[in-house]
């Protein structure tokens, strides 16, 4: 060690110290000047082994007790014999720059680097160099520091890689996720409230505007991909441009129950909502709210996951639809028309009318054609109900060829008028299928005060078996009644 560095303070030093020779890499230095290197960094990346020649040229002077402690050696002797496993792999990539600094004639250096224990552990260093007074020419000795900042870049590490799996969580995750920024609605909520407003339900009734002003205040910040998938996106500046088209119609009624939430205190709460994607397509979502952790008090992040169950609705739909509609003829079935007629019973509405109807000749088609032929013609008959037929009334399928038309509020004329809507679209629909023509027994029947629904049924059904005996008499055919008791239409009134 040179008399100018006082040994005491440098072998008791806290950080790993390190006096190095570099006047042989000085000297490889100036031959490749004189080869016209002026370029070092990418004269040096060109070729690693460039690299590892300026390395084997370094010589190791002195080291502090901290520098042997750190890099795990007995002695300096036994670090020198190691040099070559302390100082490789991701090292060179970074003794580039030291290297460059020296060439370029720069007196100091520092970067970030990874050196290894004698034992195979690998540390990372902050390394810091600088030239000795005296030696500015020669690079005859230079004054190195390697400070372990393992822990620190551990850290860093980590904190990369949770930031790179939230990120790619989000990104690809199967469920619709928004970032967005309710900082703004809080303000205005907390307004509100500061102005001495308690009901906060019945001053959103009295100002809706407040609400649609709170919808603009909404900032999203991001959008994962699987929201661009299910609104149909192109990508998030599609989304976020045309962000209108996606909340439109009904939005404000749920956004409501959100504020509410919100002025409540529940920051974490989830309810189902109508969205729409680019397309004009409807969407179902059930929409999960949350406020992120740390940001109770602001609300400047909170993220919403949308699940689409426009599948589910879907399906939920049409297993409501099976439960009250027959398949063959898509009019409303018996369980259907039991539950109206017990409606209508408990309703003081009144008058109501009933129309029953059987078509004529259902059998003799099945036995000589087949129940194919048949079903054509009840679909036939199905079409030409849901014609004539629309809400509040109702038209039925409640037997195998026995069909119900309930008429809430309709007088005797009224019923009257639609079972000649109700002939007058059977004629046309046999202009269309001349070779099997569709015929019908019908009877209606209007509530007199006081009168049960079940009795107003058992009258039209009575009438529609009188109009069915006169047709098959007219044929020639004998029809025997059968008891009211066991026919069809027959209810029981709960």
């Amino acid at each position: 060690m040179t008399n100018s560095f006082d040994s005491g303070i440098f072998n008791l030093a806290p950080i790993a110290m390190w006096i190095e020779d570099f006047s042989e890499v000085q000297a490889l230095f100036d031959t490749w000047r004189g080869q016209g290197v002026t370029d070092i960094r990418t004269f040096l990346r060109e070729d690693r082994d460039r690299v590892l020649a300026c390395s084997r040229r370094i010589r190791v002077l002195e080291v502090n007790a901290k520098t042997l402690e750190l890099f795990e050696a007995d002695s300096l002797e036994h670090l020198r014999a190691n040099i070559a496993s302390v100082f490789r792999d991701d090292m060179l990539d970074t003794h580039i720059n030291e290297l460059a600094a020296l060439f370029d004639g720069e007196l100091s250096f520092s970067s970030t680097t990874v050196n290894y224990a004698i034992s195979g552990t690998r540390l990372d260093i902050q390394l810091r160099g600088a030239v000795l007074p005296g030696y500015e020419k020669t690079l005859g000795r230079l004054l190195l520091t390697t400070e372990d900042i393992t822990r620190q870049e551990e850290a860093r590490r980590a904190e990369i890689e949770q930031r790179r799996q939230a990120e790619g969580i989000f990104e690809h995750s199967p469920v619709s996720l928004w970032l967005e920024d309710f900082s703004r609605i809080r303000m205005l909520i907390e307004d509100i409230r500061n102005r001495g407003i308690t009901d906060f339900r019945t001053f959103m009734d009295v100002h809706p505007e407040f609400v649609r002003q709170c919808m603009s205040e909404i900032r999203v910040i991001d959008v994962n991909q699987a929201t661009l998938d299910l609104f149909g996106a192109k990508d998030r500046s599609d989304l976020l441009q045309r962000l209108n088209e996606v909340f439109r119609d009904d939005m404000e009624k749920p956004f409501r129950e959100q504020l509410m939430e919100l002025w409540n205190g529940n920051l974490f709460h989830h309810r189902e909502v109508i969205n729409y994607a680019l397309d004009g397509s409807e969407r179902h979502i059930l929409l999960h709210f949350s406020v992120f952790p740390g940001h109770e008090g602001d609300w400047s992040r909170v993220q919403v996951a949308l699940a689409d169950i426009t599948a589910r609705k879907k399906a939920e739909a049409y297993l409501e639809y099976l439960g009250k509609h027959d398949v063959l003829t898509k009019l409303y079935n018996r369980a259907f028309y039991v539950e109206e007629i017990n409606r209508l019973e408990r309703k003081l509405l009144r008058p109501v009318s009933a129309i029953v109807i059987d078509l004529n000749g259902l059998k003799e088609m099945n036995d000589q054609l087949g129940h194919d032929a048949g079903d054509g013609l009840l679909r036939r008959f199905g079409e030409i109900l849901n014609g004539a037929v629309s809400p509040p009334n109702h038209a039925c399928r409640i037997g195998g060829d026995e069909f119900a038309v309930l008429l809430p509020g309709a007088d005797a004329k009224a019923a009257a008028a639609m079972v000649d809507t109700i002939l007058e679209l059977l004629k046309i629909n046999n202009q269309f299928y001349s070779s099997a023509p569709l015929s019908m027994a019908c009877g209606a029947a209007t509530s007199e005060p006081g009168e049960a629904m079940e009795s107003v049924v058992k009258r039209a059904d009575q009438l529609m078996y009188e109009q069915k005996k006169a047709y098959y008499a007219k044929r020639g055919v004998h029809q025997t009644e059968k008891p009211a008791a066991q026919h069809k239409t027959t209810t029981q009134v709960r």
